[in-house]
């Protein structure tokens, strides 16, 4: 729907007499009220009535007539509630003695600081430890802007340091990681649920 200049003459014409966004909306057809409102804010028509309520419901415009409006009803005074006897402090409810406290949480480490041994870390075993290290002195010590999808994305050292790298060796297909460092990332369900017991 374009606006014509046909159908910004129906429009004003309609806003000048008082019709609603929705009732003009209906005679033009084919725009929404929300349409209509927009274009009369643009055209700058939005204040037929000084100092009344623009057009914001969809009840159309009562007909200009010599009736007095009805008064409106006077507000009834509402009774005052009953005053209240203070109420008594609940008795503390006993703990439960089966409830464990929740553990404290872990404190942040600010920017820039080196982050504390990962409980992950001890959990690896020697095996893997000792295969990860041989892969390590082989590895290709890559940058971040030298990886690609085929490099492994491995870690290596400190972020906040000079000395920090990426493993750069194959990855397996499919995964982010040389076979060194999946199988220190990716660990059989069943070794990680024995390592909780």
């Amino acid at each position: 729907m374009s606006w014509t200049d046909e159908r910004v003459e129906t429009l004003k014409r309609m806003w000048a007499e008082g019709q609603s966004a929705s009732q003009i909306a209906k005679e033009l057809g084919g725009v929404t009220r929300n349409a209509v409102i927009g274009k009369v804010h643009r055209l700058g028509l939005s204040n037929r009535v000084a100092g009344g309520k623009e057009d914001e419901d969809d009840t159309p415009a009562a007909p200009a007539t010599s009736a007095k409006p009805e008064p409106r009803p006077e507000p009834v005074a509402r009774p005052e509630p009953a005053a209240r006897a203070p109420e008594r402090p609940a008795a503390p409810a006993a703990a439960p003695s089966n409830v464990t406290p929740l553990p404290l949480r872990k404190a942040i480490v600010p920017a820039g600081q080196p982050l504390p041994p990962q409980p992950s870390a001890n959990e690896i075993s020697p095996e893997a430890l000792a295969s990860v290290r041989e892969v390590e002195k082989r590895a290709r010590r890559l940058t971040l802007m030298e990886l690609t999808e085929r490099t492994c994305k491995w870690p290596i050292g400190d972020p906040a340091t000079d000395d920090f790298w990426f493993c750069g060796l194959p990855s397996l297909p499919g995964k982010p990681y040389c076979e060194a460092h999946v199988g220190v990332a990716f660990q059989p369900m069943s070794a990680r649920r024995d390592r909780r017991r």
